[in-house]
Order: structure tokens, then C-alpha cells, then sequence
């Protein structure tokens, strides 16, 4: 008994230190509408869909911008600029979809969401700050 307390004594205050310093970031992502919206009228719907060969950015009819692999990999950097000119046009929009081909990696599709999500500026000062882009993320398959 004596041997379980001391265990007790030592495990307790240990679990209990170590649980401040754990911390789970949670991203709320919805699953695109099948709903119609043909009784709104033509509303701009941006889709940023990953391919093998690069990205494409959609508004939900048509391609309205491609960039291609850079490096063999996704040109981010161009990605966020297309994608700060969209928000100048369309202020209040906040919903974007993220469209994926079936074999692209995980680590892929959480640096686009990223990208889609925030941006980084630097202020007068030199400090980093972050600006949001689109928050509302959902996720699908690619067309």
C-alpha cells in the first residue's frame, strides 16, 4: 500500500504540471452545400483546388487563375497574393473551398488551407502580423 501511495504522490502532481502546457488547436471545416442556389442568382463562390501539376482558383464555374509547380512544389507565395486581390474585391466574403485530387499528401492540403485562411504582413515596424482571408474552409474532391 505504502509502495501505490508513493506512485499517488509522484504521479498526481506530475500529470497535473504537464497538462497546463498541452494545448489542442481544433479548425472547423464544413463539407460543400449540395444545395441549389439558382434562386439567389450567380453568387462568387471561391474554390481553391489542388492538383498534382499545381493550383487552380475557381469561382465555383470557371478557372480564373492557374499556378503551376514551382520547384516541385505548390507556389504558396502567388497563391496568397491571388488570393488578398479576391478578398480587395469581395470584402465580406468569408467562405472559400479547398478541393482536392485524390492522391494529394495531407501535409499539402493543411499548407493551402493555411494560405486560404491567413496571411502574413509586416507592418512599419518590422513585426509580423497576421491578417484573415477566408476562415470559413470547407473541404472536398476535386472536380
Amino acid at each position: 500500500m505504502t509502495t501505490f501511495m508513493n506512485l499517488m504522490v509522484v504521479l498526481v502532481p506530475f500529470l497535473l504540471i504537464t497538462a497546463v502546457f498541452s494545448r489542442i488547436t481544433i479548425v472547423e471545416l464544413d463539407l460543400p452545400s449540395t444545395q441549389d442556389s439558382s434562386s439567389e442568382g450567380p453568387a462568387f463562390r471561391l474554390e481553391v483546388v489542388v492538383r498534382d501539376e499545381g493550383l487552380e482558383i475557381m469561382d465555383g464555374h470557371q478557372v480564373i487563375a492557374a499556378i503551376p509547380n514551382v520547384d516541385g512544389g505548390y507556389d504558396l507565395q502567388t497563391l496568397s497574393e491571388y488570393l488578398v486581390a479576391v478578398k480587395q474585391q469581395y470584402p465580406d466574403k468569408q467562405d472559400a473551398s479547398v478541393l482536392l485530387e485524390p492522391h494529394i499528401a495531407y501535409d499539402h492540403l493543411i499548407q493551402v488551407m493555411d494560405t486560404v485562411r491567413t496571411i502574413e504582413t509586416e507592418d512599419p515596424a518590422g513585426q509580423l502580423a497576421r491578417a484573415e482571408l477566408f476562415t470559413a474552409i470547407s473541404i472536398g474532391d476535386a472536380p
